[in-house]
């Protein structure tokens, strides 16, 4: 039996490392039934009260397991079988994106996490690097995120107009509110494209533990989105812009792909590596992105190229295949 980590998986947003945790807790059982069990805490556990949980009790449940799956960057450091999913090493790069506190808890907890791991395994090459250079390890391997089919050209964007009060054309950002994912750079494209009565909007919460961003009155920002409307709000989008300043992959970029939205994405980390040229890539500050998605929609042209770039961009990636290749990795 291997045992899964699913504490990310339980929570209750959705970000890049949820999205993982949620596909592989619930792909590989129903690859290979009977091989994986998944392994939850209880629901006031899967935050930062969790950590206790993680460190302490998963690995007396999973200790019979031949290996314990951990997909969202932790795993405990007692078992001694663990394969890890390390998604970037942006704590230990940019510690001042985050609280003290969570930077100084990264900063013990992932060298040990990362060395003591049977197997690690992480997003894209850019973060291999990264985590080679950062913490000296060998034989990472790269396995990337996928796309679920529900996103796609056909996704209800009326549905998710409706539902979240979009009556006017606009241009989607799906990231949280945080330091790295700069959304301040949008600003410049906001109030330019207002007079055209275009709309800048973000969807995404805002975590804790994460330095947050101010100055973003310009941006309507929706929160956290139910996972159920994403598909079409990204559909419905006249572009997609993301101006992250580190990526370990980016996997928002695919899933506007996915669903024929040109996307406008920042020049840094994994994101000129996932989008694989099939998007405008520019600079992350604010001129850049401003020029980029005003040109971007008074150009049909080339909105109609982006769409179908990232559309066969977008059909290379699944999350089957995600399975597949970590299942791949856990065979002996």
């Amino acid at each position: 039996m291997i045992a899964i980590d699913a504490r990310a998986a339980a929570r209750p947003e959705l970000g890049g490392v949820e999205r993982w945790a949620r596909e592989l807790a619930a792909r590989l059982p129903a690859l290979r039934p009977g091989r994986y069990e998944v392994m939850r805490p209880p629901a006031a556990l899967v935050h930062r009260a969790g950590h206790a949980w993680e460190q302490v009790v998963l690995p007396l449940r999973a200790a019979r397991a031949r290996a314990l799956l951990c997909p969202a960057n932790l795993a405990p450091v007692a078992h001694p079988r663990t394969v890890v999913v390390l998604h970037d090493a942006a704590p230990l790069r940019h510690p001042g994106w985050y609280s003290p506190a969570y930077a100084a808890w990264q900063r013990r907890l992932l060298p040990l996490v990362a060395r003591r791991a049977r197997q690690v395994i992480t997003v894209s090459a850019f973060s291999r690097d990264e985590l080679v250079e950062l913490l000296g390890l060998d034989g990472v391997r790269v396995v990337p995120g996928g796309v679920d089919p529900a996103f796609s050209p056909g996704a209800d964007a009326g549905r998710a107009r409706a539902a979240l009060g979009l009556g006017r054309p606009y241009v989607l950002c799906v990231a949280s509110r945080t330091a790295r994912k700069n959304l301040a750079a949008l600003v410049p494209a906001a109030e330019a494209l207002a007079a055209d009565g275009v709309q800048v909007v973000v969807a995404g919460g805002h975590r804790p533990q994460f330095a947050a961003e101010g100055g973003l009155e310009a941006l309507r920002l929706l929160g956290p989105v139910p996972d159920a409307l994403l598909p079409g709000l990204y559909a419905g989008a006249e572009a997609f812009a993301l101006p992250s300043l580190y990526e370990g992959f980016g996997l928002p970029v695919l899933e506007a792909m996915a669903t024929g939205t040109p996307v406008v994405a920042a020049d840094t980390a994994a994101l000129p590596e996932t989008c694989g040229g099939a998007a405008r890539l520019v600079a992350p500050d604010g001129e850049a992105v401003r020029a980029a998605l005003v040109d971007l929609l008074g150009d049909a042209r080339e909105r109609e190229r982006l769409r179908a770039a990232g559309l066969a961009r977008a059909a290379g990636f699944s999350w089957d295949a995600t399975a597949r290749a970590v299942d791949a990795l856990l065979t002996p």
